[in-house]
């Protein structure tokens, strides 16, 4: 199936919750990437009415206009405005590709691609033959499903793959909720992320949100957000007498976070001018010298394998990235390009090497990119699982909190 052009109704949140130029890009690698293959590739992202009295409406009306007018934007630049649809939840209103047209490349497709899930309109996943539930929060994913009994969309899918190479393994601690996962890495398309040129920032630097949703407690451990595992670090850019740009997504009333930021040494930046839209994200990376990559605690604490998208783009650009381990370093090389740290000292040692020989570092990281995450490498390979898999029966009910199908 992976060696002939496949028709593929891809669905993820592209606009849903607009500028956030990192999330569009996300979604966008798969997008992009399998079209880059040649497959004929269509895209559906289900929101939510803008509210009560807009849910009857039809048309751009019937959703809130920055998410209409962000979703324009992005398909426009990518050449999607006749491939891709907003789905208005419980009903058939569509924005972009009219619901006929959306419906018939459901029925004519060969393979879901559903990025967490998104989509669980019956109507058009129940035709589709092979249909790929794609994790990409692993561990989050799992005990949302397993500790807090969240329906996390995983039943009436074919095949299972996630971004948490580990997940499974006897290293990570995480619930497989009855599932066999496939682990795959985060694509890019190489062509979109080219070598950067000059360095306009000389700083280490990253994007990211304070706290982005629930932690989740099991068997006495916390696996928590950003805000758990950088409080750790928060001293790190003063030890290190260098600078440190963080675009970060935090409430002006976290004042002690703030305070504590600021005695750390970290140089906050506006996160809606860093990476409110896919270029402005892909600038703010090209443009820097390196990326401090600081995992969520429950990525870290799960040793999921779990690695950045974000971090995959500035290895690309030819920006070495210092990541927090998460168990990663099994399937990747570390110690020139891609450097791993779990403690403030091998931090520090990170930092002063990628200073000591930044083009050397800046090499091997294009290297790693192009070696590891090359989206037509990557989607291939994920591509030849899921036909090897497909002709198996579709996970039924699944019960929530039970970790194993009804």
């Amino acid at each position: 199936m992976s060696c002939e052009p496949l028709s593929i109704l891809v669905s993820g949140m592209l606009a849903g919750v607009p500028h956030h130029g990192g999330a569009t890009w996300a979604v966008l690698q798969y997008v992009l990437g399998l079209r880059q293959l040649g497959h004929d590739v269509w895209f559906v992202e289900p929101v939510d009415p803008a509210g009560p009295e807009t849910a009857s409406a039809a048309g751009p009306e019937a959703v809130a206009p920055e998410t209409v007018a962000y979703f324009d934007l992005v398909c426009r630049q990518f050449d999607l405005q006749d491939r891709a649809a907003l789905l208005i939840r419980g009903s058939r209103q569509t924005i972009g590709l009219p619901w006929s047209r959306l419906a018939a490349a459901a029925r004519d497709a060969d393979l879901l691609l559903n990025l967490s899930g998104l989509l669980r309109e019956e109507s058009l996943c129940e035709p589709i033959p092979s249909r790929l539930y794609l994790d990409l929060d692993p561990a989050f994913t799992q005990l949302w499903h397993d500790v807090e009994g969240i329906d996390m969309g995983l039943a009436g899918h074919t095949c299972y793959a996630t971004v948490g190479t580990a997940l499974g393994s006897k290293d990570c601690p995480i619930p497989t909720c009855g599932v066999e996962w496939i682990p795959t890495l985060q694509p890019v398309v190489l062509d979109e992320w080219p070598v950067a040129g000059h360095i306009t920032r000389d700083a280490f630097t990253t994007i990211a949100n304070w706290r982005g949703y629930g932690s989740v407690q099991r068997d006495g451990v916390l696996y928590g957000q950003k805000v758990h595992a950088l409080r750790e670090f928060i001293d790190l850019p003063r030890q290190a007498g260098d600078r440190f740009d963080l675009g970060l997504a935090i409430d002006p009333g976290e004042e002690r976070d703030l305070r504590a930021l600021e005695r750390g040494g970290w140089n906050l930046v506006d996160p809606y001018a860093a990476a409110s839209t896919p270029d402005r994200y892909r600038r703010f990376i090209a443009g820097s010298l390196a990326e401090v990559g600081i995992a969520k605690s429950g990525y870290a604490l799960s040793r999921s394998g779990w690695f950045s998208d974000r971090s995959a783009c500035y290895l690309a650009s030819g920006r070495p990235v210092l990541a927090m381990e998460t168990g990663f370093s099994r399937v990747l090389p570390t110690g020139v390009g891609l450097l791993s740290f779990q403690s403030s000292e091998e931090a520090l040692a990170g930092i002063h090497a990628i200073r000591y020989d930044y083009a050397r570092q800046s090499r091997a990281a294009r290297e790693i990119a192009e070696a590891y995450f090359d989206s037509r490498t990557v989607l291939s390979k994920l591509l030849e699982r899921v036909t090897s898999e497909s002709g198996e029966e579709p996970l039924p009910h699944v019960v929530a909190g039970s970790g194993a199908p009804a």
